[in-house]
């Protein structure tokens, strides 16, 4: 049983013995004691007051004198008005300490026997990845891996927007304009060479509608009619048809687009354990079209179109199929997400997918559910916000889009320039520098990107990333680094800090304290941060477990300590810190620095 379910078990016979009144352990909390009050743990007892019939102050004090007889973890308490703070003895810290260091992996659950699919990237073959897909792949790579932590099988997909229109706007300019230009001979990454005339696509067409509208046209028809643009519609209608120029020069290009995205997702360090492709999927749900039909949960208006009406869940009526028979994207998500299931077997599934989406996703679910579906209680869409640079908002097809290999690459040399200007690699030699500044500019960038909730809109402020001070990223790799050569100079004296060198230690300092209680949190946040699908959750505890170990580094000498077991013992303290840094900062998808 853990501290806190051991003082939540008292507190419940305290109210059966005192009181005559039966509570749940699940149904009672506790919560941090306050920094300027003495304590660890705070009970509230305004919620009881009309049980025990007594006011706050002598509520709170006789729940806290029971607790002192009856609960062996609790030496002492204090009352602020209706809060009950109780202070912990040290053999229970002690003990707690040494649980954790016996566990054979930090911040890893038992398996729970559940299976979740996390799908996040989702690029589209016509452009580069840019920064709102790294907020996205750093979003969806670390809640799956968070996810793995507290228990789940864990399946990372992919759904490749490969088809459609914009991909067929590249099509028509490098049809027209490439000169069978390829990656080799441009020096370009396949996605970049591919972006280049999605780009040069909306130029001339907007060259074209000029034109169209001088000879007379109305801007609307201009649009309608610019050559290129219905010269992209034939192209998707021939692709539709399995036209042999058209799928070849559409499989030439998403095979250069795929080799850039494949450099692009080994540099950010992000994996998937399945592609689905929308080529593949995009006549998929007219089946399920039917089946709400027959189920009465779909109806067919006049003109042949289906349609659900969702008005009862506080929507509108939503198209399912078009009168011509074919799809809308409702459809085809309807279909991948019963191939989803069909392929794993899921229990959850999770969409990683911008807020400009939310109502897409909520009309999807609806129908799942309304349809039967078994994995329906399951689907999650994981909203965030989009990000903005101080130079303001990004346009694709304008060319104004900040690609993530650029923008990776400018943290790496940021990374670089901030490091030996603060001369943190003496010693190094030229590859284990520059594999510092590789971990230093994607650690900056991954945990400014995670450090903010989801759902919040965010402005990335590169430089202030990269700073070694505050919230970063930089900060907690330090941290670490520090740490590691604390525990190589106590190999190289030998001085042990397994859990027998310092058995006979029965007194801990308040920053032992402290520390030790924010190492017993690592769990309780890794399963908060998996329930609320935010790895700011984590970030945040790692930020503040940073900063704890520097106050008690600070506080407390290690190697000027005359006491060799009270010594041993902060190196241990020290090493189970670094492990939970290591551990979390992985499941954030950042590597720490052993030395810097």
């Amino acid at each position: 049983m853990s501290l806190e379910q051991g003082i939540l078990t008292s507190i419940q016979q305290a109210f059966a013995e005192l009181y005559d009144h039966p509570l749940a352990v699940e149904d009672l909390q506790l919560q941090p004691t306050r920094k300027e009050f003495e304590g660890s743990y705070t009970f509230v007892v305004f919620p009881y007051l009309k049980v025990t019939k007594l006011n706050p102050e002598a509520t709170a004090k006789a729940l806290g004198d029971y607790l002192v007889n009856s609960c062996e973890s609790v030496t002492a308490y204090n009352v602020v008005k209706g809060f009950l703070n109780l202070v912990i003895n040290q053999r229970s810290w002690l003990d707690i300490f040494n649980n954790l260091l016996a566990k054979p992996t930090v911040g890893q659950l038992p398996a729970n026997g559940k299976k979740v699919m996390v799908e996040y990237s989702s690029p589209n073959t016509n452009k580069p990845l840019h920064l709102g897909h790294l907020r996205n792949n750093f979003l969806g790579f670390s809640v799956a891996e968070i996810m793995k932590a507290t228990g789940y099988e864990v399946i990372k997909a992919n759904l490749v927007n490969d088809r459609g229109i914009h991909i067929c706007k590249s099509m028509v300019a490098y049809k027209h304009l490439g000169n069978e230009e390829t990656p080799s001979s441009s020096g370009l990454k396949g996605d970049h060479l591919a972006g280049k005339y999605y780009v040069l696509f909306d130029k001339t067409y907007k060259n074209q509608i000029a034109e169209l509208i001088a000879d007379g046209f109305s801007e609307e028809d201009a649009k309608k009619n610019a050559p290129w643009m219905l010269e992209a519609q034939e192209m998707l209608r021939m692709w539709e048809q399995g036209d042999a120029a058209v799928v070849g020069l559409w499989k030439l290009m998403n095979g250069w687009v795929y080799e850039g995205f494949d450099a692009t997702y080994k540099r950010m360090g992000v994996s998937f354990d399945k592609f689905y492709y929308e080529s593949d999927t995009y006549l998929l749900g007219k089946d399920i079209v039917e089946e709400g039909l027959a189920k009465g949960v779909f109806f067919k208006k006049e003109n042949g179109s289906i349609w659900v009406d969702l008005t009862d869940e506080g929507l509108d009526e939503k198209l399912v199929l078009r009168a011509d028979g074919t799809s809308v994207y409702i459809t085809q998500d309807m279909g991948t997400a019963d191939l989803k299931y069909q392929d794993f077997q899921i229990d959850k599934s999770v969409y990683v997918v911008g807020n400009e989406q939310d109502y897409h996703f909520d009309v999807l679910f609806k129908i799942m559910r309304k349809l039967g579906r078994s994995y329906g209680a399951g689907l999650y869409h994981l909203s965030y916000g989009m990000v903005d640079l101080p130079t303001g908002k990004m346009k694709s097809r304008e060319g104004t889009v900040v690609d993530a290999d650029d923008l990776i690459q400018e943290m790496i040399d940021t990374a670089e320039s901030h490091t030996k200007e603060l001369g943190k690699i003496d010693g190094f030699s030229d590859e284990q520098a520059a594999e510092l500044y590789e971990t230093l500019g994607l650690g900056a960038l991954k945990y400014f990107l995670l450090k903010v909730d989801p759902k919040k809109r965010m402005l990335f402020n590169p430089q202030e990333s990269i700073e070694f001070q505050g919230n970063t990223g930089p900060f907690i790799q330090y941290s670490h680094a520090r740490i590691a050569s604390i525990l190589r100079k106590a190999k190289q004296i030998g001085v042990s800090y397994q859990s027998d060198a310092f058995a006979n230690v029965s007194s801990i300092q308040d920053s032992e304290r402290d520390l030790i209680s924010m190492l017993h949190d690592f769990e309780k946040k890794l399963i908060q941060a998996s329930e609320d699908y935010s790895p700011a959750i984590l970030a945040q505890y790692l930020f503040d477990l940073a900063k704890e170990y520097n106050h008690f580094y600070a506080d407390l000498p290690i190697f000027n300590e005359q006491e060799k077991a009270i010594q041993s013992f902060r190196i241990a303290l020290s090493f189970q810190t670094a492990q939970t840094i290591k551990r979390g900062m992985e499941l954030l998808g950042i590597q720490v620095p052993e030395r810097m």
